[in-house]
């Protein structure tokens, strides 16, 4: 009964086609650019850019709180994208600045910028709004919201398309993007922005917890049966995808919150994966044992 209650209202229900649309986009999104972030070994960047975008999520609050216009509240995301490109900027200027030691430009803006958020919610006298941001809700996801992502998708995979080799380049060897001409400076400047970008929609979605989980977690599962970077970035939209649609029956079905029950199959997945992997190689390894034992025989 449940899970013909999903489907129904999947094709019936404008909210569940809303936040099917929008986990499809976002399963594609999310992964494609958890990809480079993963070869360029800055995992931990999303998470502060998301602690940084909901600055700007507690910024509309209490300037909707103090001006008394909804307006702020009701499309805090702009001011969300244009904090996590601030925050981004900054983490860049702090990389630059401790040149020697790069990580921890991450810690210092997330700090800053979840000190700066607290302080906004308190203000704003909207502390109950806070759990929506922390652990998101896909299955409330607007129309406006519906169109931001997919002209973000776009341009992404336009980015991605045109770019291919450079963003390799760049992303497996910087001293070979050098030789070959590539501004590693405006690369780095541009692949930040449209980072940030992806990591504030993503934030509606997933929350400022989850957000992470989301872009890493399918391109970490897809690295044990991949075979190459295209191979691996398409296999973890895959398992993005399959996450997602099993992460919103779930959400659906038994009322709990939509990003946390999509990364909880995102691990899933993962396990499922380590697991098939480690026998498939115990089997090979048996096999190959098992195949050298009449060699030895013969040799005695």
């Amino acid at each position: 009964m449940i899970t013909l209650s999903f489907f129904t209202d999947l094709f019936t229900e404008s909210f569940m086609q809303r936040a099917f649309l929008a986990g499809i986009m976002l399963g594609v999104l999310a992964p494609l650019i958890g990809s480079i972030v993963i070869i360029r070994r800055l995992s931990f960047i999303a998470d502060t850019l998301g602690h940084f975008s909901l600055v700007g999520i507690s910024l509309s609050l209490f300037l909707s709180y103090s001006l008394g216009n909804e307006i702020f509240a009701d499309k805090p995301l702009f001011l969300g994208i244009f904090f996590s490109v601030v925050g981004g900027l900054l983490i860049e200027i702090f990389r630059r600045y401790y040149k020697s030691y790069k990580e921890i430009s991450m810690p210092i803006v997330m700090s800053l910028g979840t000190a700066v958020s607290a302080m906004f919610f308190s203000l704003s006298k909207k502390t109950g709004s806070l759990y929506n941001y922390l652990f998101g809700s896909i299955l409330t996801v607007t129309d406006y919201y519906i169109v931001v992502i997919a002209v973000t998708m776009v341009v992404v995979i336009l980015l991605y398309l045109l770019f291919f080799r450079q963003i390799i380049s760049v992303s497996f060897e910087e001293g070979n993007a050098k030789f070959l001409g590539i501004n590693l400076n405006f690369f780095q400047l541009v692949f930040i922005i449209v980072l940030s970008v992806v990591v504030s929609i993503l934030l509606e979605a997933a929350g400022v917890l989850l957000i992470s989980s989301m872009m890493i977690i399918p391109v970490a599962a897809a690295m044990k049966v991949g075979w190459s970077f295209r191979s691996t970035t398409i296999i973890s939209i895959l398992f993005s995808e399959l996450s997602v649609f099993l992460g919103l029956w779930g959400a659906y079905s038994f009322n709990i919150p939509s990003g946390a029950t999509i990364v909880s199959v995102n691990i899933l997945i993962l396990i499922i994966i380590a697991f098939a992997k480690r026998a498939r190689l115990a089997a090979a390894k048996k096999r190959s044992k098992q195949d050298a034992l009449p060699d030895s025989r013969q040799s005695l």
